[in-house]
């Protein structure tokens, strides 16, 4: 069909007014065209706020020497702006879950979102493909709405259909997605990733991330039956096991037989699959990532990362200190909507040490680290050791457990630890 609006990108980004608010689509749907072009502009603004999640890609919008032009207030922290922070950018600790509620209820009104589409079909409805997390909130309630119309979107469904009439401008582009390519677990990983797989049950709902632990985690899942997947974001280890049956949302409750996700990341064979698959509802992340609706499937099993766990269970999972690396993200949507589902394990999977040799379990966090999942919601940590199991358990119980699944080399330091701060007369 013909395409309405249709303009360069140049003069598509003409739009965008000083001061400003521009909401742009992240993670893989990044869209380059559309980011380039706003900043060329850069002489001509003034103060323009740009939110989002992490992007991936070229983010000259947060150079030194455009700090007058754009400033970058960020959800989640991406690796492309993480030395900004400070400097250009900011950082906005929210809950991934509540991120539309700053759209919808005013607390954030967007004057341009920056989208990247699939072309439309023949009724006009274009697809938000691989991304639809913030971003279909974010497209209800902003003014002008500015689309990448890209044949290398896969076309989804669910909540990421949206009709092209909505969009103020739109310009045609033939942009490869950003790619996250495999990269094979190490030997730490993969005896991480077999002690999760062992405390994962049939009939599972999974929530993962991406990365060598989750990685490892899905290839010691092929003897497992009827899993289900409902999760912030999904990558390409699991086409491998809906390839095999082992995926397949049978005993969910919420969705069932559906992958749901919000976002999604790999190489071109995840979007392959994902393109015109009724299998996969990608869906808004207020209701991805709802505590209520996560709770309602069977055995959440929530995998999630951490930079440092404490001996007795506060999970750092966004800093180094005072340093901002990342985000609160939906770690603790999935670690609580885990905690509440029948059967359901909230699980921290981490090395047991960092590339450096320093021990991620620690008597205490740096000081400035933020507590993302507090010791009253964290239940489960794995190493490459083994499992540490928390629920029902004293303070100088889950340090002991931690300790032993810590690295041999740290143990002596640990239990130095648990005697100064615990002593030796607690009862275990």
């Amino acid at each position: 069909m013909n395409i309405p609006n249709n303009m360069s990108a140049a003069d598509a980004v003409k739009l965008i007014q000083s001061g400003d608010r521009i909401l742009i689509q992240g993670g893989s749907a990044t869209p380059q065209a559309l980011i380039k072009a706003m900043v060329a502009r850069a002489p001509e603004l003034r103060g323009v706020n740009v939110v989002h999640l992490h992007t991936e890609g070229e983010c000259g919008y947060v150079a030194p020497e455009l700090k007058d032009s754009f400033y970058t207030s960020a959800f989640f922290i991406g690796g492309n702006i993480r030395k900004m922070i400070g400097i250009t950018a900011d950082y906005i600790p929210v809950f991934l879950s509540d991120i539309p509620s700053l759209f919808r209820e005013g607390y954030m009104n967007l004057d341009v979102v920056l989208i990247n589409v699939s072309p439309p079909d023949k009724h006009g409805f274009c697809s938000l493909g691989v991304s639809v997390d913030i971003v279909i909130s974010g497209i209800e309630r902003g003014k002008t709405i500015i689309a990448q119309i890209n044949p290398k979107m896969p076309r989804t469904f669910g909540d990421a259909i949206v009709h092209i009439s909505r969009f103020s401008a739109c310009v045609e582009v033939d942009e490869d997605l950003y790619e996250m390519k495999f990269v094979a677990p190490s030997e730490e990983e993969k005896a991480i990733g077999k002690n999760v797989a062992g405390i994962i049950d049939d009939g599972a709902t999974l929530q993962m991330g991406i990365g060598g632990i989750p990685n490892a985690v899905l290839t010691y899942l092929t003897n497992h039956k009827n899993l289900g997947v409902h999760t912030e974001m999904f990558s390409e280890g699991i086409v491998n096991l809906v390839e095999k049956g082992i995926v397949n949302g049978a005993h969910k409750k919420v969705n069932p037989n559906k992958i749901v996700s919000g976002f999604a990341m790999g190489t071109r064979r995840l979007y392959d699959f994902m393109d015109d698959n009724p299998e996969i509802e990608m869906l808004d992340i207020a209701y991805v990532n709802d505590t209520a609706v996560i709770r309602q499937n069977p055995k959440v099993t929530a995998i999630n990362s951490a930079i440092e766990i404490d001996i007795t269970g506060q999970v750092c999972a966004d800093s180094i200190g005072t340093r901002m690396l990342s985000g609160v993200g939906g770690q603790m949507d999935f670690m609580r909507g885990a905690a509440l589902s029948e059967g359901g394990k909230p699980i921290i999977a981490i090395n047991s040490r960092t590339l450096k040799g320093v021990s991620k379990i620690v008597p205490t966090l740096r000081v400035g680290a933020g507590v993302v999942t507090t010791r009253a919601h964290a239940r489960y940590v794995v190493t490459e050791y083994g499992v540490a199991e928390f629920f029902g358990k004293t303070l100088k119980q889950r340090a002991m457990a931690l300790r032993d699944i810590a690295h041999p080399d740290y143990r002596e330091e640990l239990d130095k630890a648990i005697f100064e701060r615990f002593g030796s007369s607690v009862m275990i």
